[in-house]
């Protein structure tokens, strides 16, 4: 193995070219590629392999390689030039990239680059490429081609259970609204249909809007209005809620964001009636390195999430905090197994039960918590046996995802939860369930339907709960 050119003072065992091992096409085509990604990424946009010296010793059934390699020198960006753009406006489309001209070239800001773009969610497909020769100023020009996708959508979903009933929703989306892939979405949810009374249906409606590139290309401003009508085991309520914020991609794997949210509630619970307006400043922080959203193999997220709320009109001050991890490890060739696992815990300090609206306050499970339990219907409950929610809660969940064929797949998975009046999860109360569901893999993600059974059950929790939804369970 012998490295020549700008190549020369590197390890060819460093990028899988080792005397001795494989020979194939394959590992010298991917050794090429790896020289000249690290030396592209010293700044160098114009690396490549300049020849390719392969000689055959057939009576020790060796190859000798020799690749030469030219650096090129080290360059900024130049101009960026879009082609393909039709309704998006074809200036934006070169500010989202975020390649800012003399700032020195790195393929993986070039590769950050593709990436926001296609989450635009404008674009169907995105390439960039870097000019073949550096322009006057000793810059990389960098062209960008687009396709872009219909601006608007609409869609209908769906979910059951023989424990909270069947619940349907519908949307309608515009991607583009004023050419610089602003969204504007309305949405609206029905639930509880055949567990409920008629008159006793969960009612959902929203709008929501979207602008990207705000502060940067890595921002987005979102803003929305939710109504909702609910009448859960726990409380019956209506609410209509406004909130204004902000998000910044930190780098491709973390997110943070902060908002203002001003909530008008009724609430009728165990407690009695009363009415709340909550002003409420909700921060999240994301760290998600998943190989796919929706149906991952590999990786981890993991969420932090602080809401400090004012009760204006009854004087209560508190904060929410949350946390979730999820993990993901791929068993053996193809993930035909992975091992999944979920952790969650919350708290609310700083108030007491009676001063935290129903809605507000932390509940367990049901097809989304622990399956084979009722919709809230772990923790503490009042003298008529319904729940009021908790200050605290724990959850973990534990799944092998095995992969019978290409689209179907079988879940036995062990879910676990308790929720607490107190301040500080009581971990001696755990409720725990335990089934085995059925994954039919599509394009938007997989179909699932899940099975499971209370594994302490007490008396007023179901012998059984059958959920069936879109996605994985996390």
């Amino acid at each position: 193995i012998r490295l020549e050119g700008d190549a020369a003072g590197l390890l060819g065992a460093n990028f899988g070219l080792i005397a001795g091992g494989d020979a194939g096409s394959g590992a010298v085509l991917k050794a090429e590629a790896s020289i000249v990604r690290a030396l592209k990424e010293e700044g160098r946009p114009l690396a490549e392999v300049t020849d390719r010296e392969i000689v055959a010793d057939h009576a020790t059934s060796t190859l000798d390689v020799t690749l030469t390699v030219a650096a090129g020198p080290v360059a900024g960006y130049g101009d960026t030039t879009v082609e393909g753009t039709e309704k998006v406006d074809r200036d934006f489309t070169e500010y989202m990239t975020g390649l800012e001209r003399g700032r020195q070239y790195s393929p993986e800001e070039v590769d950050e680059a593709r990436d926001r773009l296609l989450g635009l969610e404008v674009f169907n497909s995105v390439t960039l490429k870097e000019a073949d020769s550096l322009d006057a100023d000793g810059n990389i020009p960098i062209g960008v081609e687009v396709s872009e996708r219909k601006p608007r959508y609409f869609g209908i979903g769906g979910t059951f259970s023989n424990t909270e009933g069947l619940g349907l929703e519908g949307y309608w989306g515009h991607r583009n609204l004023f050419g610089r892939a602003e969204k504007l979405r309305i949405e609206g949810a029905i639930s509880g249909i055949g567990s409920n009374d008629l008159t006793e249906l969960n009612y959902n409606a929203g709008i929501m809007f979207e602008k990207p590139g705000v502060v940067g290309p890595a921002s987005k401003f979102f803003a929305g209005v939710n109504t909702v009508l609910e009448h859960p085991d726990a409380y019956d309520h209506f609410a209509v809620k406004g909130n204004t914020g902000l998000s910044y991609e930190l780098d491709k794997q973390q997110t943070v964001s902060a908002e203002v949210a001003l909530d008008y509630s009724k609430i009728t619970d165990s407690f009695g009636k009363h009415t709340y307006l909550i002003a409420s400043v909700p921060l999240q922080y994301v760290y998600d390195n998943r190989d796919s959203r929706l149906n991952p193999t590999t990786g981890f997220r993991a969420l932090a999430y602080v809401e400090p709320s004012y009760d204006i009109l009854n004087g209560a001050a508190f904060v929410k905090l949350r946390g979730e991890g999820s993990a993901y490890q791929s068993i053996g060739a193809a993930s035909k197994f992975v091992l999944a696992e979920r952790v969650a815990i919350g708290s609310i300090i700083g108030a007491g039960l009676q001063d935290v609206p129903a809605d507000r306050r932390f509940y367990a499970g049901g097809g989304g918590s622990v399956r084979g339990y009722a919709y809230q219907g772990i923790g503490p409950k009042d003298i008529d046996g319904e729940p009021i929610g908790g200050l605290s809660y724990f959850e973990t969940s534990l799944e092998m995802r095995i992969a019978v064929t290409d689209t179907i797949g079988v879940v036995p998975f062990v879910d676990a939860g308790t929720v607490s009046t107190e301040q500080f999860p009581d971990f001696s109360d755990m409720k725990v369930g335990a089934g085995v569901g059925l994954r039919y893999i599509t394009p938007f993600g997989p179909l699932r339907v899940d099975a499971a059974v209370p594994l302490n059950r007490g008396p007023d929790d179901p012998r059984f709960g059958i959920y069936a939804g879109i996605g994985q369970a996390f």
